[in-house]
């Protein structure tokens, strides 16, 4: 690339991340808030009560018979009759729900009330990845076909497909601005400029499917971790690997990386591998701060804290490890029945969502390690989740092709 051609992809990414940028595009949103009305209505909003949903005990359809489960759940939607891979909650209206799966679809719907907005069509594969952009105003879905799609969220209209990547295993959106990340199976991660779809960079340093990746909190950097046991820290303009870490440093991982988290401040990283360890690092030198030694199997998903020095990873071996980051030491170990899947703190707040094959969703309180709610309602694995603004309310996608919403 000519230095003319960096200095312009380079000033086109400035362009799609301004901050003045963003707040123009939020006022205009609000401007429009009338013809959201059908996909944007608070006023069912309320408590638990007035989701009408199946609190108790629901009859399932089974191969042969029906059977009853135990179902703390409030809300459900049950269109995808697949596996639902991702999930994803509207960042301003927690009740606007994105989730995709092996039907080869995304759908939007309803939190409260269960109802479909809209169905988002056209990959020829799983959707193996959905987000919302910053504002709300996109939703993007990813598939297992190597396609991208972004569309409107008030009206479902398709903004533009684009196609490069292999596989697409997950995206991320900028926090500032409509530009949009995938991490794909073919070693490969690309970006974009979101809703026209215009090519802004591909980054090339792994040897092996891109596993996860996100954006720094800041903006300014891009993390991604691969199967090869790499980890990369990017210049989102450039596309230089500043930072790169590799299983030859005999203090790093040994075999694939699985899963990457980065702290609120954009200074830290944490990695978690198939070898059983995370590795806590500084993004901006690449200094391996801590070796997290507590599980027996794979470090499947890992999390930082916004409001303490904690942070939390989640194994195979059915273990959720509570680390403090500063002593490096486990504070607390939680547990599930069968292999932990996912786990998030909630935005701003000490507790903790794990989701796992055992089909249940836990809360956590890290700071005493006790187990708040305990949610059944699932047949199958609960593969991913989303939590609300203010972590009062829980969205699932399961193995079991069904979505379920649970309230603290």
């Amino acid at each position: 690339m000519s230095a003319s051609e960096q200095d312009h992809y380079e000033e086109e990414f400035d362009d799609a991340v301004d901050e003045e940028y963003l707040v123009e595009s939020e006022v205009a949103e609000e401007e429009h808030d009338d013809e959201n009305e059908d996909f944007m209505d608070d006023e069912e909003e309320g408590d638990q009560d007035e989701y009408g949903g199946f609190h108790g005990v629901r009859e399932v359809e089974g191969d042969d018979s029906v059977m009853e489960i135990v179902d703390d759940s409030v809300q459900g939607f049950f269109d995808h009759k697949e596996p639902v891979y991702t999930v994803a909650m509207h960042p301003k209206e927690n009740d606007i729900i994105v989730s995709g799966g092996g039907d080869d679809k995304s759908h939007i719907w309803r939190a409260d009330t269960g109802e479909k907005l809209v169905t988002l069509e056209g990959h020829t594969d799983s959707v193996s990845s959905v987000a919302f952009s910053v504002s709300g105003e996109y939703v993007a879905s990813g598939g297992m076909d190597g396609k991208v799609r972004v569309w409107k969220t008030n009206t479902g209209e398709l903004c533009t497909q684009v196609d490069g990547p292999d596989e697409i295993i997950w995206m991320d959106w900028h926090p500032k601005g409509n530009v949009l990340l995938a991490g794909a199976t073919d070693s490969t991660i690309w970006m974009w400029a979101m809703p026209s779809g215009k090519f802004m960079n591909i980054f090339n340093g792994h040897a092996a499917p891109v596993t996860a990746g996100q954006f720094t909190a800041d903006g300014k950097h891009i993390v991604t971790v691969a199967e090869d046991a790499t980890f990369i820290v990017w210049d989102p303009k450039s596309a230089v690997a500043n930072v790169k870490l590799t299983g030859a440093d005999g203090r790093f991982h040994s075999e694939p990386i699985i899963c990457v988290s980065t702290d609120k401040e954009s200074n830290l990283a944490l990695t978690g591998s198939a070898d059983g360890t995370a590795k806590l690092l500084n993004l901006h030198n690449g200094n391996i701060i801590a070796s997290l030694e507590n599980h027996s199997d794979s470090v499947e998903s890992v999390s930082f804290c916004d409001v303490l020095p904690l942070a939390a990873t989640g194994s195979v071996d059915g273990k959720v490890s509570v680390w403090d980051i500063q002593t490096h030491r486990v504070r607390h170990t939680l547990k599930h029945d069968d292999a932990v899947i996912k786990v998030q703190f909630a935005s701003n707040s000490v507790n903790l969502v794990t989701c796992s094959a055992d089909r249940t969703v836990r809360l956590w309180d890290t700071r005493s390690g006790e187990c708040l709610k305990k949610w059944m309602g699932h047949q199958d694995a609960v593969l991913d989740f989303a939590i609300s603004n203010n972590g009062d309310t829980v969205v699932t996608g399961s193995d079991d092709g069904t979505c379920l919403i649970f309230k603290a």
